[in-house]
């Protein structure tokens, strides 16, 4: 590469660092923590780095095995450099999309040209799900970096030359370290992938000779065993059994709801991965089927070139879709292992579509691609009217929800996306011009988050997410160690966090743990929604409101109360008609 090439590499890779970095870490701190993950999360890595005790995760004093351990450390080191609040508990998902971006670039640079990697960068930082789980305090930003990691190990591994073969030892340190983030489902995707790639190409001899594969597992065993056993011979069957229940029941029966049909993740990858979700069927189909027919054809595939590793990334795309279908319980940001192949294939047929413009299918792709986004335009814009109709039913989790309006963010996002769109079908069907397309589409993504970031969501905090949390933040300064916080009604794992202490979550139907707590002689303070007082017991009727924000209330059985240093009157809500 020559001085100017380099010159010109380091400068699109520190503009692409600049972005990624601007849209995953702009605001980070500013909304509230969400319930659930975010908040049960959150306070499992406060614990941990109040309690000092790495080994065992727990949420509100008792053992947290939902997930593994890894994002509870590096949320406990994000805590000791920048304090306990919503930006460190988000730092390592936001840090570790960079990186996603990164190491997305870098690879595509040695596998195909500047050119490809730049659109694969762009295509996986700009779209609904990574950013949306790059900036949330979930383990699935740190997953998706492992498990793309180890997969993009495995096949530099397997189809590199000298000194590349290496990077086959980080196909199973990803799997590990994705294991310790997220459980069996950090080696099930990699396996997963590599299984169906190495069947389909009859690879499996290569994989014996390169793979080092009883080295590999020997890795995979020292890095992602220890924890899991040392927390088995603490706590036994109660960590065992829990264990158990969150892995294989998860995926053997739906928890907590959370399921679907078996086309629930057709719309996620269509909309999450908006809008380079509408260039996927074509090259995922034509790859396949141009694969099936050679491996009919002839007893070996061709040596490797750039069309083996589309097949590759087409059967990464299957294959974790399949998988997390297969699973019956059902979430948007489970497929977002997925979304890295995704991007891959999409920014190569891209590619091939600038230099052709007679490739097929390009044009059906853009007509899709508008096609979704003027539905999510019409969606957007219909979202005060559907708030409008069915805010009477949200009264008991939201209760100003039927006074307090959504603002102008939707009609903003509406807009955006209408003139945007039509700047891409105007440019996507001009053959001249079809480049032009790619950027209109990027910065009308970009645009849309950037109206999330900076007008819905300061909006939607304000009214919705930050009063409980805002309460449970001053119950917490005036209790003592041996006081009890309770929280009545909306039972948020968040108001933990902000409480810092352990708090006793009382649903609806549950007043008799309010009746007890209230007989022993401490200090008490509720936290409530205004209007569930009528549904406390009797032994509530002496406490005092001492504080009041947007429809929830403060109870105590002492009149006195210190107010967060800083914190003002709220001001009047916006009323729906005025």
């Amino acid at each position: 590469m020559t001085t100017t090439g380099r010159s010109h590499h380091a400068l699109l890779l520190l503009a692409l660092l600049a972005l990624s970095g601007l849209l995953f870490f702009l605001g980070l701190g500013d909304m509230g923590l969400t319930d659930r993950d975010e908040g049960r999360n959150a306070e499992a890595g406060r614990e941990m780095f109040e309690s000092g005790d790495r080994l065992t995760p727990t949420f509100n004093g008792e053992l947290r095995v939902a997930k593994p351990v890894f994002l509870y450390w590096l949320m406990e080191q994000s805590y000791r450099l920048f304090g306990v609040n919503e930006f460190a508990a988000r730092f390592p998902s936001a840090l570790f999309g960079v990186g996603l971006i990164l190491i997305q670039y870098l690879f595509l640079v040695h596998q195909r040209d500047r050119t490809v990697a730049l659109f694969g960068a762009l295509m996986l930082l700009l779209n609904l799900e990574i950013l949306g789980l790059g900036r949330m305090a979930l383990t699935d930003s740190v997953l998706i970096f492992f498990t793309t990691a180890s997969l993009y190990g495995f096949w530099l591994g397997l189809h590199g030359e000298g000194g590349m073969r290496r990077w086959i030892w980080a196909f199973y340190v990803g799997m590990a370290l994705a294991t310790l983030t997220k459980g069996p489902v950090g080696f099930a995707v990699p396996l997963i992938v590599a299984a169906l790639y190495l069947t389909w190409t009859r690879r499996w001899r290569d994989y014996w000779q390169k793979g080092v594969p009883l080295a590999g597992t020997t890795l995979f065993i020292l890095l992602a065993a220890p924890w899991y056993a040392a927390m088995f011979l603490v706590h036994g069957e109660a960590y065992a059994s829990s264990a158990k229940a969150n892995t294989i029941g998860r995926f053997m029966s739906p928890m907590e709801g959370h399921n679907g049909t078996i086309f629930f993740y057709l719309p996620v990858l269509l909309l999450g991965f908006f809008p380079w979700s509408a260039l996927l069927p074509v090259p995922l189909y034509r790859t396949l089927k141009d694969w099936y027919h050679l491996r009919r054809a002839r007893s070996q595939p061709d040596p490797t070139g750039t069309s083996e590793l589309d097949l590759f990334m087409a059967l990464w795309v299957v294959g974790v879709f399949v998988f997390f279908t297969a699973s019956s319980t059902r979430l948007p940001h489970y497929i977002g292992p997925l979304f890295p192949a995704a991007a891959l294939l999409t920014a190569s047929y891209w590619s091939r579509c600038l230099q052709d413009p007679t490739t097929k299918g390009i044009r059906g792709s853009i007509h899709l691609m508008m096609g979704l986004g003027y539905l999510l335009a019409i969606g957007f814009a219909c979202l005060p009217t559907l708030y409008a109709t069915y805010a009477s039913k949200m009264v008991r989790d939201f209760p100003l929800a039927g006074q307090v309006d959504l603002g102008s963010g939707p009609y903003l996002a509406a807009a955006v996306l209408l003139l945007g769109i039509t700047l891409v079908g105007y440019l996507g069907l001009n053959d001249e011009r079809r480049g032009g397309a790619f950027w209109a589409a990027g910065a009308t993504l970009a645009g849309l988050v950037l109206i999330i970031i900076v007008i819905a969501a300061p909006h939607i905090n304000r009214y919705v997410i930050a009063p409980p949390q805002e309460l449970a933040y001053a119950a917490g300064l005036n209790l003592g160690p041996q006081d009890q916080f309770i929280a009545y009604g909306t039972t948020r794992s968040s108001s933990v966090f902000y409480a810092r202490r352990k708090t006793l979550l009382v649903p609806f139907g549950e007043e008799d743990k309010i009746r007890a707590a209230l007989k022993e002689p401490k200090r008490v303070i509720i936290l409530l929604p205004e209007g569930a007082q009528s549904k406390l017991p009797a032994e509530a009727n002496g406490l005092v409101p001492i504080l009041k924000r947007y429809g929830y209330v403060l109870l105590a059985n002492q009149p006195m109360v210190k107010i967060p240093e800083g914190a003002a009157p709220p001001p009047p809500p916006t009323i729906l008609g005025h």
